[in-house]
């Protein structure tokens, strides 16, 4: 979708729908308080009518403005006469969408990137519109016969005051920079197994270097993993006839020399549990185990796009889990690159064994920080659901940082204990580790493992088994933690 800033009065644009918020004490926002005395008297018979009580997220939409330019008028409740949560404020804008999602509204001017939301400014309220009418636009269609979308909006014109035009530009740059790179995770992601397979993730990583100056790519093979001794990682991918790749993407827009931010994502691109199998039921669900990876690509892709002054090293390591004669067995004992010893209990617990070569891998950067993104453990689903992200690791202020920066992009993450006595439960009588602590605990104890390979650096660990795709009807991936991320980079430039 085109987006553009405009400072002149909202009923001056051209276009299919105008959106003005209204609250429950039949106020208007000060973009709709601008309005001509004919389209107020208007709203105000639909308000007095009882069309709308104001409530969040209520709309209502006014198809016929008598005697006026304007075409038509979708008018959204904003609760109390006060300033809204952020979470009111996206529930708002996210009903808005939603309701215009109709294939004659193909234009529309937002009048509610001026109104009060706590703790946030204008730049962050025009970056939302961004994001949140991204979001619900998008449309998985790249393998249907019939392109035809729910959606026909092709312009989006955000109102703002003429003093604040600055700020509403920067909030309009960051937010078409972290759209793209939440839409570009999550059409990977809702790609199938049998497409999307870690050379067509590597492909993926390739093109965006070749679309973008500023960032190079190096993919290692399964030959130069076997050289560095990632024993743990090809472990996985035994099982499987589509070959690993640990895919290496680099953003170089700080200074020559600077730490650099690393980010890992796991990239399992189905995930059948190996010997160890899964369930049938849900099973097609397991493309999204990937998910990690396809968001560090995204993450990356925004960096780009703000044009970042920071260093980014995003490594994906990219396999398929699947049950075969040469596949791991449980009981077998495996060596990762780091030289420990892993005692393989559970073929279904792959992805940390995939991850601890990688985090080794790593420390060939001389990190300042590392953060993994991982469809780790459904016991995270089961702990938190979901609502945030799981989020462990042996920094406080990097874990700190993170929370601060879920909370700004509403992106939301929760911290649990990674404390000494988790890892009593990962000893194994034959190895240094078992890669499974049992039925307790399972996200932290899975967090304590990948601890065992990140003692050289300030590391975080986040599991968006719960937050990375929706299920049911509107099964799709969310591009979640992308939003996170890039705030904590852009929070890492600013501060």
């Amino acid at each position: 979708m085109d987006y553009s800033i405009e400072t002149a009065p909202l009923e001056t644009l051209s276009c299919d729908c105008i959106i003005i918020g209204v609250y429950q004490d039949r106020q208007l926002v000060p973009s709709g308080t601008a309005l001509s005395d004919n389209i107020q008297h208007v709203i105000a018979k639909v308000i007095s009518r009882g069309d709308t009580s104001g409530k969040v997220a209520e709309t209502v939409l006014i198809n016929v403005i008598p005697d006026s330019g304007v075409e038509r008028v979708l008018l959204v409740g904003l609760g109390e006469n006060k300033p809204l949560s952020p979470k009111d404020f996206r529930k708002a804008l996210s009903a808005a969408v939603n309701s215009l999602k109709k294939p004659y509204i193909k234009s529309i001017a937002c009048g509610l990137a001026d109104i009060a939301v706590e703790g946030c400014n204008l730049q962050w309220n025009v970056r939302q519109i961004v994001e949140v009418f991204n979001d619900a636009v998008y449309q998985f269609t790249a393998l249907k016969s019939d392109k035809e979308t729910e959606s026909k909006l092709q312009k989006i014109t955000i109102t703002s005051p003429e003093s604040g035009l600055a700020s509403a530009q920067l909030g309009l740059t960051q937010g078409l920079a972290i759209a793209e790179g939440v839409g570009f995770t999550k059409a990977l992601a809702d790609l199938p197994g049998n497409i999307c397979t870690p050379t067509y993730l590597a492909e993926q990583a390739i093109e965006l270097s070749k679309n973008h100056s500023g960032l190079s790519v190096k993919i290692l093979e399964e030959s130069d993993m076997t050289a560095l001794g990632m024993g743990s990682f090809l472990s996985v991918s035994r099982g499987s006839r589509q070959p690993a790749k640990l895919i290496a993407l680099e953003y170089q827009g700080g200074k020559n020399g600077s730490k650099p931010v690393v980010l890992v994502g796991k990239g399992l691109t189905f995930d059948a549990g190996g010997i160890s199998l899964k369930p049938g039921a849900g099973m097609d669900e397991m493309k999204y185990d990937m998910c990690g990876g396809a968001a560090v690509m995204g993450t990356l892709l925004a960096a780009v796009k703000m044009q970042l002054p920071i260093n980014i090293v995003g490594l994906i390591p990219s396999s398929e889990n699947m049950p075969d004669g040469d596949a791991n067995k449980p009981g077998d004992i495996v060596t990762s690159m780091s030289g420990k010893t892993i005692e393989v209990l559970n073929t279904d617990a792959e992805g940390r064994l995939i991850l601890c070569d990688t985090l080794t891998y790593a420390e060939r950067y001389k990190p300042d920080v590392v953060i993994d993104l991982a469809t780790l453990t459904g016991a995270c689903l089961v702990a938190l659901g979901r609502v945030p992200s799981g989020l462990l690791g042996n920094d406080d202020d990097l874990c700190n940082a993170l929370i601060a920066a879920g909370v700004a992009a509403c992106d939301s993450v929760w911290r649990l204990p990674l404390w000494e006595e988790y890892q009593e439960l990962l000893k194994s009588n034959f190895a240094d580790l078992a890669n499974i602590g049992g039925k307790d605990a399972g996200t932290i104890t899975a967090a304590c493992f990948l601890s065992h390979f990140a003692k050289n650096f300030r590391w975080a660990h986040l599991d968006i088994a719960g937050t990375a795709w929706r299920t049911g009807q509107f099964k799709g991936a969310t591009g979640r933690p992308v939003p996170l991320l890039s705030q904590y980079l852009i929070d890492r430039v600013s501060s």
